[in-house]
């Protein structure tokens, strides 16, 4: 599967892409890392450009839910980007505990699912649930 990886907008950080890129080439996806502090715009002109198969964007910051939240709104608004999947995880939110509402938004707003942080089982399930509803069509 063609992935596009991304940091969210006000995040700097790269470890985190750096990993999980690792991660998802060990499991044989074809990752296209955008690097940190990645704009709405930006992503959306960088999925016209790669043809990704699914989004995941990764939050160190703890502005995942913000930041997230209008990189999914800017995709939905795009008639290109209106129904790529997109899987956002990492630290969400400065408190760093979980806050279902701000979970329940992401996904009313588009998002294909919301990990917890660090949480790769959720993210190989994801891609294994993907790789299966793929081939049943």
């Amino acid at each position: 599967m063609k992935i596009l990886l991304s940091g969210t907008a006000s995040d700097s950080h790269t470890w985190n892409l750096v990993y999980l890129g690792l991660f998802l080439e060990e499991l044989g996806h074809e990752v296209t890392d955008l690097g940190p502090c990645v704009s709405p715009e930006l992503l959306v002109a960088a999925c016209r450009l790669h043809s990704p198969e699914l989004v995941v964007l990764s939050s160190v910051n703890g502005h995942g839910y913000r930041d997230g939240l209008a990189a999914v709104q800017r995709m939905r608004a795009e008639p290109a980007t209106a129904s790529l999947p997109v899987v956002i995880g990492g630290k969400l939110g400065v408190d760093g505990c979980r806050q279902e509402a701000e979970v329940a938004r992401l996904l009313r707003a588009g998002c294909d699912a919301v990990l917890g942080e660090g949480d790769l089982d959720a993210l190989r399930d994801f891609l294994s649930a993907r790789a299966l509803e793929q081939v049943a069509t």
